[in-house]
């Protein structure tokens, strides 16, 4: 009688893929009929992306707890590993016996840089390496100006993606097989990603249900009541107008071209500059991973090299202040405590807070671009560097420098009855919508009757507006002259 011939696993290593509908890496494992190990590595902060914010350790617990179960639906599981991810796929394969590595690839260019370093030496070993598109629209390399080179301009951009095509998509495995014994596992509570004392995540729940489930669940609910008047209410972020989708997004619980997909033929019952606008914000999601992918180190250099010599303050006290929403400036301190509340802020508003930071109190975008990468729950590193660099005006296509926001007028246009301040700021609750935004004009009796005292249970604005803004132009104009 023939002996039955077992077939050797495939890992199909996840990283910011932490889902099954339209993973490529797991629908090709799944398509060669051979057992599948699912792993996640938990890589040193030197690899890859880098250290991983604490808010989005929160969201990674949640988001692997959520990826298991599903899988355990399945009758398999999600092995966890820690270490170097040669150290560890070596490790698995020799415990495993699997003769395939599967992935979905990463675009940031240390971790482009492992993977390739990886493939090599696992090809070199006789393994079978696939890497597989899917993170994006489209491949960082396939976008390019008439001349061949990288865009640097939005718009262009835009069009050429638009004009791309429709990304393809691929739906969960109907079939998922699983070997008969998984390799040792790490635990989840072992790697203590979560808060513990203090809780400073506690209020995240109240916003956020981590996984794959609840973004296809989020995304519907989008279409279906907020599509509708999205170019009209998106800037407003005491409406609920977003999609609340970016999260999913970074940890690759929905893939982009899923969401894409999803807006497809709905113009017959949405106006298409809704489709539309919805469209460009996951296009300057690619537009940043385009930047990102052919310039490097933008995260940490001047896209513009102007900027390099900009007259940058040490304002220890004014960057604190602006961390914890204490700047005297309501539609500032709203968003910085949004922030630290729920992990998250509302777009309009981080441009807002942006500007103070980099043209009010001169303090450098890569101070900003850190913070916001720590306390984001859908801090992306391609996205949050090009948007610091774009409010700071040193990035590609960025704002003008010179475009300083006035912080009262910003909220007064999009925050009109203070509903937004009032929710993050409730010290000033009572404040009529007169004075909400600018509770240093108010008269005395006012703040009496609203139960404030500047200085004391609300701070004095830091910095004067009109003051930082002269200054702020003197500086930009000294490297302007230089250049």
């Amino acid at each position: 009688m023939a002996r039955e011939t077992v077939a050797r696993p495939v890992i199909v290593w996840f990283r910011k893929d932490l889902r099954l509908d339209d993973n490529k890496a797991l629908h090709a494992a799944c398509a060669s009929g051979r057992p599948v190990i699912p792993l996640y590595i938990q890589e040193p902060g030197e690899d890859g992306t880098g250290p991983l914010g604490a808010a989005q350790a929160w969201w990674l617990h949640h988001s692997l707890h959520a990826l298991d179960t599903a899988l355990r639906k399945h009758d398999g599981k999600l092995v966890l590993a820690s270490g170097h991810a040669r150290n560890v796929l070596g490790d698995i394969i020799k415990r495993s016996g699997a003769e395939a590595v599967f992935w979905n690839r990463r675009y940031d260019p240390p971790g482009t840089a492992i993977d390739m370093h990886l493939k090599h030496g696992l090809e070199k070993q006789a393994m079978e390496v696939r890497s597989f598109a899917g993170q994006l629209l489209h491949e960082p390399t396939k976008l390019k100006t008439s001349d061949g080179t990288p865009y640097r301009v939005y718009t262009p951009f835009w069009r050429a993606l638009e004009e791309s095509g429709e990304p393809e998509t691929v739906d969960t495995p109907r079939h998922l097989r699983f070997p008969k014994q998984f390799p040792a596992s790490e635990t989840l509570a072992s790697w203590k990603l979560l808060p513990n004392k203090p809780n400073w995540a506690k209020s995240f729940p109240d916003m956020w249900t981590p996984g794959e489930a609840a973004a296809h669940e989020k995304l519907q609910d989008f279409i279906e009541n907020r599509l509708q008047d999205y170019s009209a209410d998106r800037d407003f972020p005491g409406k609920a107008a977003t999609s609340l989708l970016s999260p999913h997004l970074a940890f690759g619980e929905i893939s982009p071209a899923r969401i894409w997909e999803a807006t497809k033929g709905l113009s017959r019952s949405i106006p298409s500059d809704n489709i539309v606008g919805f469209r460009k914000e996951l296009a300057w999601r690619e537009f940043s991973y385009h930047l990102l992918f052919h310039f490097p180190e933008l995260a940490r250099d001047n896209w513009n090299d102007s900027f390099d010599g900009f007259g940058w303050r040490e304002d220890e006290d004014g960057f604190h202040a602006w961390c914890n929403g204490q700047t005297g400036y309501p539609i500032v301190d709203a968003g910085m405590r949004q922030l630290w509340r729920h992990g998250w802020m509302h777009n309009r508003v981080r441009m807002i807070t942006a500007s103070f930071l980099v043209k009010d109190l001169l303090v450098d975008w890569r101070r900003g671009e850190a913070w916001f990468r720590d306390t984001l729950v859908d801090a992306d590193h391609a996205n949050n560097a090009a948007s610091w660099q774009w409010v700071a005006g040193s990035g590609a296509d960025a704002s003008p420098f010179f475009r300083i926001f006035n912080p009262v007028l910003q909220g007064e246009k999009f925050d009109a009855g203070g509903d937004y301040i009032r929710q993050f700021v409730p010290e000033l609750e009572k404040l009529d919508d007169k004075y909400i935004h600018r509770p240093f004009d108010a008269p005395k009796s006012v703040l009496e009757n609203a139960g404030i005292t500047l200085g004391e249970t609300y701070p004095e604005p830091i910095v004067d507006h009109a003051t930082a803004r002269r200054r702020a132009l003197r500086v930009y104009n000294a490297i302007k002259d230089a250049a």
